[in-house]
C-alpha cells in the first residue's frame, strides 16, 4: 500500500497543473487586451529616446535590408550572368535561372523594406526617396529572369538599382555590405 502513495501524489500533481494551466490559457484573453491597451498607451506617450533609437533602428533594418538585396543580386544575378550561365545551351542554365528569378524577387522585396526602414531616418529618407521609382521597376523581373527573357539591360538595372542604394547608404552614414541571403532567406523561408 506504501507504493500506491507516491503515485496518487504524481497523479493529484498532474491533475492540478492541468487545471492551473487551462484556467491561466482561458484567461490569456483579457491579458491580451489589457496588455495591448497598456502597448498603446506606452507608444502613443512619446519619451525622449524614443525618436533617436526609432532612427538607430531604421538605419540598422535599412543596412540589413539592402545588404540582403545585394548579396541576392550580385550571387545569383550579376555573376552568372557575367559567366554566361544565363545563355542557351549553357551547363546548369535552368537552375541558374530559378535561382535568379528567386534572387529577383528577394531583392525587390528587400528593397522595398529598405526603402521603407529608410523613411524612420531624414538623412537617409532624402538620400533613398530618388531611387523608389528605380525600386519599382524592379518588380516584374523576377520573372522575367526565371523565364530566361532577361538582357543586357535587366541585368544592369538591379546592379544600378544596388549601387544607388549602396551610395545613399553610405551618403547617410550607413554603409551596405554585401551579404548573401541563406536559400531559405532566398526562397521566402
Amino acid at each position: 500500500m506504501a507504493s500506491t502513495f507516491p503515485i496518487r501524489r504524481i497523479v493529484v500533481a498532474v491533475v492540478l497543473s492541468c487545471a492551473v494551466l487551462v484556467s491561466t490559457t482561458a484567461c490569456g484573453g483579457e491579458t491580451r487586451s489589457t496588455q495591448s491597451a497598456a502597448l498603446t498607451a506606452a507608444e502613443s506617450s512619446p519619451s525622449p529616446s524614443a525618436s533617436a533609437e526609432r532612427q538607430k533602428l531604421a538605419k540598422t533594418r535599412f543596412v540589413a535590408n539592402a545588404g540582403l538585396a545585394a548579396g541576392a543580386a550580385y550571387q545569383w544575378i550579376v555573376k552568372p550572368y557575367k559567366a554566361g550561365k544565363f545563355k542557351k545551351g549553357a551547363k546548369g542554365r535552368t537552375f541558374a535561372l530559378v535561382k535568379a528569378g528567386l534572387a529577383g524577387a528577394f531583392t525587390y522585396n528587400r528593397l522595398k523594406a529598405a526603402s521603407e526602414n529608410a523613411k524612420g531616418d531624414p538623412l537617409l529618407s532624402k538620400a533613398v526617396a530618388p531611387l523608389t521609382s528605380g525600386i519599382e521597376s524592379l518588380k516584374g523581373l523576377g520573372g522575367k529572369l526565371r523565364k530566361g527573357d532577361a538582357g543586357d539591360a535587366d541585368v544592369g538595372m538591379f546592379e544600378k538599382m544596388i549601387n544607388g542604394v549602396k551610395d545613399a547608404g553610405q551618403k547617410a552614414g550607413a554603409p551596405v555590405k554585401d551579404q548573401v541571403p541563406s536559400a531559405g532567406q532566398l526562397s521566402g523561408g
